[in-house]
């Protein structure tokens, strides 16, 4: 203990709103990161893999298994009838999603039985020695298809009104109708499913899983064993990319590998080849969106009536929410005054669609701007004026679809501060006087804006826990409900937990996420992993300083505010403590250093009956201009400068925030340029693999691409430090991209039509609506 007062730093190492390495990151770039496939195996360990369907959509006649069961090396074969509890790992609780297929098969490539074998290229091997005969049934893999061949709804579809729609649209000057195909999309995980399951004594089982969600495997995993939830612990220390793919889809794998290793009391661990993994797992939903807008002279909307029709797949697994959140982000940063959304989640017999960065939010998104741009050149107009003239405003044009106030509107600074930064008028028009001389090469630019609502919808969802212990030697250990999954969640809470304590990040131990310490947790996903976990973290920290502080106050005889946490030190009165060193004192006088934290994310509630409430916590903010240049002979393009101004307000990490932001542009631009799902006649999904499945390469990045943080911004709500989420809202800004190939298709007609591009605009689709609109230019050349 110290009787005088040294010399101490002005300010920690690390704590919020500075920039830190990524916790992991020399491991990641080392090799030396561990995750479930790195992990010492225990004595005996087994292997399974899943022998699957080859229809997508019969009954089954007969499983005969004999040859898989007779194969080198196997130990057991599962089927639906051997799961002990319930088969079913449905998440919405529709008892829609069996473990293993019983009686029928719904997709081609659903899991039928499960090969456990001592090595995986014996129990791989296995698995496609089964002999299974099927009734073919009819089967639909498109969202139009579905509809017209009268398939249900997955889940209970939604309506967004508010006004008069049908008064608007007759009243206003002009009319449009049209519709948009959205595909959508793979997660691309560098590391793809995987799940150890260890079994312990009595109905004990720990799941190693590589999920977002461990309370959820955990629950899902009691459920197939036919146990509670207290027998089944789940470890989460690291994931190689989730994006939402990891939300639900490792129940499966997880239970599988749960139910093998209680079963022969041996650890068994379950890892699908990437071909396998991508058929067998959900991706984002594709969208067909039909609206009919009607709009005035100076392109204001005064009616939009829209229809948002989702491909979900066999069971509801997320579609509800996922179609949901596409709803609310329809109107972007737009005020509509009469409008209608619906949404039609339709079972198709196709793998089930499950959660992706954005949430339906992305859908949902470029729905809306596809109806600025069609309002634009219906007008002869830039879409940047459409945008301006339909932005959120005052009172009476601050009402969302759904019934939320807008009351933290930023996004007309951001875009006119975007717009002089990036020079984006004098860009367009240099554009245009290229394009009415080049040949071959046309070239487009674009500048769209995000507003991104943040919180789970399932307002439930919108609570964290964390538990945070400090040691006698003034060591830190932080637990809390968020999974890491490359985005520096981690670092951040580490972050907001040293500032509250006033130590150096190193101080503190992040451990991996476990259901046996933190329980009940909500998935990391709609970008709250740091707005919740952090709270949590903050607020074990200040039930322990409480503690600290009355120990302190009592024991010196000094008020309460005179107990101050400094840089590594604590002061008390007029006697300064090194950090370490007070600790220990307060542990000798009995002074509990452990606390778990709580927080829920106050003023949310929604009435889905209704189509009313307040979802949304706040909002976030970004723009984006994008410029591209287009071979019009083959389709091909390359972007050529991106610029980025994005609402992360006070930023806890900006590096970590500046490369989530750089991530997500360039995930977000391949699903609207590259990455194209596609089902064979007979149901099968032919783009299983990186061979036949495009994501962004280096080659395919901006040729410039510059981010920069609105910087002045600050969170009007009182979040962790003040700081907006990050990981969903950039996603979208490649909306711009594709908005900047629409202009430069557009110019093959002299801007005088709407390109109408669905995405992903492949070279392909754009070369198809370069030759569409030379073919409907020309009537209207003859015409004068």
């Amino acid at each position: 203990m110290s009787q005088h007062r040294p010399r101490s730093k002005t300010s920690i190492s690390g704590g919020a709103h500075t920039t830190r390495a990524h916790d992991s990151a020399h491991k990641h770039v080392t090799g030396s990161a561990d995750y479930i496939d790195d992990m010492p195996e225990p004595e005996g360990t087994l292997h399974g893999y899943l022998g699957l369907s080859d229809r997508a959509h019969a009954k089954i006649t007969s499983l005969d298994l004999d040859p898989v069961r007779a194969s080198d090396g196997v130990v057991l074969v599962l089927t639906g009838a051997d799961v002990p509890g319930v088969n079913d790992i449905s998440p919405s609780g529709r008892n829609d999603e069996p473990v293993l297929a019983e009686n029928e098969v719904l997709f081609h490539g659903q899991p039928v039985f499960a090969v456990i074998a001592r090595t995986r290229d014996q129990a791989r091997r296995a698995a496609r020695k089964a002999k299974i005969g099927y009734e073919d049934l009819a089967h639909v893999t498109d969202v139009r298809d579905a509809i017209d061949a009268g398939y249900p709804h997955v889940t209970d579809p939604l309506k967004l009104e508010r006004g008069d729609v049908a008064a608007g649209l007759a009243a206003a000057p002009r009319r449009l109708k049209g519709a948009i195909r959205i595909g959508g999309q793979d997660h691309f995980y560098l590391e793809g499913h995987i799940a150890m399951a260890i079994p312990g004594e009595d109905d004990e089982v720990t799941v190693w899983s590589s999920t977002q969600h461990p309370s959820e495997v955990q629950h899902m995993v009691a459920h197939a064993l036919g146990t509670v939830s207290n027998a089944v612990t789940v470890q989460v220390r690291r994931m190689g990319g989730g994006f939402g793919g990891k939300e639900t889809q490792s129940n499966q794998f997880a239970a599988i590998a749960a139910i093998a290793a209680k079963k022969l009391n041996r650890a068994v661990k379950i890892r699908p080849d990437r071909d396998d993994d991508m058929t067998i797992t959900g991706k984002r939903h594709d969208f067909v969106a039909d609206y009919d807008v009607g709009f005035d002279d100076s392109g204001v909307i005064q009616a939009l009536d829209a229809t948002f029709a989702a491909r979900c797949g066999f069971s509801s697994d997320l579609s509800g929410p996922v179609t949901d959140r596409a709803l609310f982000h329809a109107d972007n940063c737009y005020f509509y005054e009469n409008v209608r959304l619906v949404s039609k989640p339709m079972m198709t017999n196709t793998v089930s669609n499950t959660a992706f960065r954005g949430f339906g939010g992305p859908q949902g998104m470029l729905g809306g701007e596809r109806v600025i741009e069609e309002v634009a050149y219906a007008l002869g107009r830039d879409p940047l004026e459409i945008r301006k003239a339909n932005f959120y405003g005052g009172p009476g044009r601050d009402l969302t679809p759904y019934h939320q106030t807008v009351n933290d509107n930023i996004i007309a600074r951001v875009v006119e501060e975007l717009e002089v930064s990036t020079d984006y008028q004098a860009r367009r028009a240099e554009i245009i006087d290229f394009n009415e001389t080049s040949p071959v090469v046309r070239r487009g630019i674009a500048l769209t804006p995000v507003k991104f609502g943040i919180s789970f919808t399932a307002t439930w969802y919108n609570q964290a826990g964390a538990l945070v212990h400090v040691y006698q030697d003034g060591s830190i250990h932080l637990n809390h409900g968020g999974t890491e999954m490359g985005q520096g969640l981690n670092t951040k809470v580490a972050q907001v937990l040293a500032e509250e304590f006033q130590v150096d990040l190193d101080t503190i131990r992040i451990t991996a996420t476990t259901t046996g310490k933190v329980p009940n947790t909500s998935a990391t996903a709609a970008s709250s992993g740091t707005d919740l976990n952090g709270m949590a973290a903050a607020n074990a920290a200040q039930q322990i300083k409480t503690r600290l502080i009355g120990f302190a106050s009592e024991k010196f005889g000094v008020p309460p505010e005179q107990v101050e946490f400094i840089p590594n030190h604590v002061r008390v009165g007029n006697e300064l403590f090194p950090f370490p060193d007070f600790i220990k004192l307060a542990y000798q006088g009995r002074i509990q250093l452990s606390a778990a934290g709580f927080y829920k994310t106050p003023d949310i509630h929604w009435d889905r009956a209704k189509g009313k409430g307040r979802p949304f916590y706040y909002y976030a903010y970004g723009a984006a201009v994008s410029e591209v240049s287009v071979d019009t002979l083959t389709g091909e393009y390359q972007v050529d400068r991106v610029d980025v101004l994005h609402d992360v307000g006070r930023s806890l990490n900006p590096a970590l925030d500046i490369g989530q932001i750089e991530g997500a542009f360039v995930q977000g631009m391949g699903w609207l340029t590259t990455e194209e799902l596609w089902w064979d006649d007979k149901g099968r999904l032919r783009t299983h693999a990186p061979s036949t499945y495009k994501i962004p390469l280096a080659s395919d990045r901006p040729r410039i691409f510059n981010v920069r943080l609105a910087d002045w911004s600050e969170n009007r709500e009182p979040t962790v430090r003040r700081s907006k989420a990050v990981g969903e809202p950039p996603f979208m800004l490649p909306i711009s991209v594709l908005e900047a190939l629409g202009m430069a298709v557009a110019s093959i007609a002299d801007y005088r039509i709407s390109p109408r591009l669905d995405a992903p605009a492949t070279p392909e689709r754009v070369l198809m609506a370069v030759e569409r609109l030379k073919a409907m230019a020309e009537p209207l050349d003859e015409a004068g």
